[in-house]
């Protein structure tokens, strides 16, 4: 008989752990080996046991897992991750595979699918359930923003005016303007306040500002 896939769970809401180790108590071919609930105890966690799948909270209270996939790939350049989201925001879900992900996943996955994730990962295949998926064909052959759009649209989401914008970016109003109004027809809207709540959406940009 095979082993059990071994698993490590990083992730700080503790209704969030209990729930998926609950799922895997039930199954005889998984083993949750260890539980971290920051980035730095699931790095440390992750080069002590080696799991064969890592479950990662994408937003956890010292860091993003987007941000961190890279410092776990050095570690392990063969690392199977699985991305777990609050929701599926697509420019997350793409950041996040082109990083090395093989899964992406929901809070609100079933059981079955979790498990389904669990071993889909382990042997070395991709798990995009059917509505992240859905999600990520919406967007596809969208145009992307620039570096420079990404930065004044976390501005914007943050709050801050033309004017604040220009200051803290050495730039003009209008140059600032002409930034806004591209970004505006990438994401198919008209003003400031649809262009943050569709950045949040499609994690375009963080929460955490």
């Amino acid at each position: 008989m095979a082993d059990p896939i071994k698993v490590l769970l990083v992730e700080d809401q503790p209704l969030t752990r209990l729930g998926v180790r609950s799922v895997i108590e039930n199954e005889s071919d998984i083993d949750l080996a260890g539980e971290a609930d920051s980035s730095g105890d699931g790095l440390n966690k992750f080069r002590d046991l080696r799991p064969a799948v890592t479950i990662l909270g994408l937003r956890l209270k010292d860091s993003c897992t987007i941000d961190d996939l890279d410092s776990y790939f050095a570690k392990d350049s063969n690392a199977k991750i699985i991305v777990l989201a609050e929701h599926a925001g697509d420019a997350e879900i793409t950041k996040a595979l082109k990083k090395g992900a093989l899964g992406y996943i929901c809070k609100d996955v079933t059981p079955d699918e979790l498990v389904k994730a669990i071993r889909t990962v382990a042997a070395s295949r991709k798990f995009i359930p059917p509505d992240v998926a859905s999600i990520l064909s919406e967007h596809i052959g969208s145009e992307e923003l620039t570096p420079a759009e990404v930065n004044i649209l976390r501005m914007i989401v943050a709050g801050k005016s033309n004017k604040e914008i220009a200051f803290a970016l050495d730039i003009s109003e209008n140059t600032v303007k002409t930034h806004a109004s591209n970004i505006y027809d990438k994401l198919g809207v008209s003003d400031r306040t649809s262009a943050a709540t569709l950045a949040i959406k499609r994690g375009l940009v963080g929460t955490d500002l």
